[in-house]
């Protein structure tokens, strides 16, 4: 890439400084031929000026104008200068009455001559030569840079000295500014599947390269958490599962090895175990899709959501819904189905511990719906609140009460909570545990 900016520099300033050298080029010509034809025009009329007889005495010339030249109407020459005298005419132009001053540039085998033809006004012609006409030749030979190529040349060479210097400023130059992406590049081939722990270095500013680096950075972490994430429930997964598995293999065993074992039994006893297992697995599925997959965009009355949650919870210890004031019809966006299973579980987990009731309420707080279950069991230790949401992590307390449960409920619900850009937590109570679900309204978007 760094050769290429160059490049494109050089190209660039080689069109730009060519442009330049062109202008320069026909700039530089053009003044040396005013500034000729303004000193051949002022020693014509000077000439003109001091003459006083029929035939003037040849110019003195004390500049560049050294051929000057007194040409009557036939074609003879009267007077000339020093470098003239000998010569013929300078040239067979005349200047039409109208256009008495004429500039002219004439060549011939021995050079080209830059010279002002100029013809005297009547009144001049009447006075010396009783109204013949003439013309003064002033001239001088073509400068050098004008008859020669070599302006081009110190023109050219400029431009390509100047386009080799943009060229390597602009390697140095897009050198120091590729300098922070080629850290970032040699740093990114350094990360494995095996360490994301490392991050490219950030630039200081809020350049694009900064914000390239940034952004970067937040994409390894997001995949280092990702990663983590999958090897620690791949761990946890392999765990659970073993346990049940082992235990069919156990079952069957025993079945075949010996004969006082009834097989009904057997096969009885592990289709059971069997379901837990495929229990386990649909909660891990259903975990990786909450995570993986985008929430649904529903408008769900949640107010609604509740009421019917709690009414349909007939079994076990009794569960009353309540929608605070201002709560009513509040709604939220997401998937209907997955925050009735967040509810169902948040329910079915009170009942579990709770000792007479479960108590859930629905209040709207600061443009969030915030649902309450609150179970007037022995609640969570404070080092426990956090744990309790970890995949397969189940208390002793949980274990004793359902010793089949999986420990999948609330990691799910968690998660499902997250992906509605919710919370889920553990809040403070005076008894028993108080879940604490929060969620943005729909009418907050």
């Amino acid at each position: 890439m760094q050769a290429t900016l160059a490049l494109a520099a050089g190209v660039f300033s080689l069109v730009v400084l060519s442009a330049i050298g062109v202008l320069a080029d026909v700039a530089i010509r053009a003044a040396i031929e005013r500034g000729v034809f303004e000193e051949t025009e002022r020693a014509a009329t000077d000439w003109i000026g001091s003459m006083t007889t029929r035939r003037p005495s040849p110019p003195v010339t004390a500049s560049d104008v050294d051929l000057m030249q007194l040409v009557d109407s036939s074609g003879n020459v009267v007077s000339a200068s020093r470098a003239a005298a000998g010569r013929p005419p300078l040239s067979a132009f005349w200047p039409r009455s109208e256009d008495r001053i004429e500039h002219r540039t004439e060549c011939s085998p021995a050079g080209c001559v830059m010279f002002t033809a100029t013809r005297p006004s009547p009144q001049e012609e009447q006075v010396l030569w009783g109204g013949e006409s003439h013309v003064v030749y002033a001239g001088r030979m073509q400068p050098e840079i004008l008859a020669t190529h070599r302006l081009e040349l110190f023109l050219g060479a400029g431009v390509l000295a100047a386009s080799a210097l943009m060229v390597g400023v602009a390697w140095v130059l897009t050198g120091l500014a590729l300098r922070p992406v080629e850290a970032m590049r040699r740093r990114l081939a350094e990360v494995t599947v095996t360490d994301l722990s490392l991050r490219i270095p950030e630039p200081h500013g809020s350049d694009e390269f900064a914000r390239l680096a940034r952004t970067a950075n937040v994409t390894l972490a997001r995949l280092q958490a990702a990663v983590e994430q999958q090897r620690n429930f791949c761990s946890m997964v392999s765990h659970e599962l073993r346990t049940p598995l082992t235990g069919i293999r156990t079952q069957l065993e025993e079945a075949l090895l010996y004969r006082e074992v009834d097989p009904h039994q057997a096969i009885r006893d592990a289709l059971g175990t069997a379901d837990r297992c495929q229990s386990i697995i649909d909660e891990m599925l259903m975990l990786a899709r909450v995570r993986a997959a985008p929430h649904g965009a529903e408008r769900v009355d949640l107010a609604e959501l509740v009421r019917g949650e709690a009414a349909a919870r007939r079994s076990g210890v009794p569960v009353r819904g309540r929608v605070e004031e201002g709560a009513e019809g509040v709604r939220v966006r997401g998937n209907t189905v997955q925050i009735c299973e967040v509810l169902v579980n948040l329910m079915a987990n009170g009942q579990r511990h709770a000792r007479s009731g479960v108590e859930v309420s629905l209040a709207r707080v600061d443009g969030q719906a915030v649902v309450t279950v609150l179970d007037d069991g022995d609640g969570i230790a404070e080092a426990d609140r956090e744990r309790v949401f970890q995949p397969f992590v189940r208390l002793a307390e949980a274990h004793r009460r359902d010793p089949k449960g999986s420990g999948l409920g609330l990691a799910i619900s968690r998660a499902i909570a997250e992906a509605h850009q919710g919370s889920l937590k553990v809040g403070d109570s005076e008894a028993g545990a108080a879940f604490v679900l929060r969620l943005p309204l729909a009418d907050a978007d």
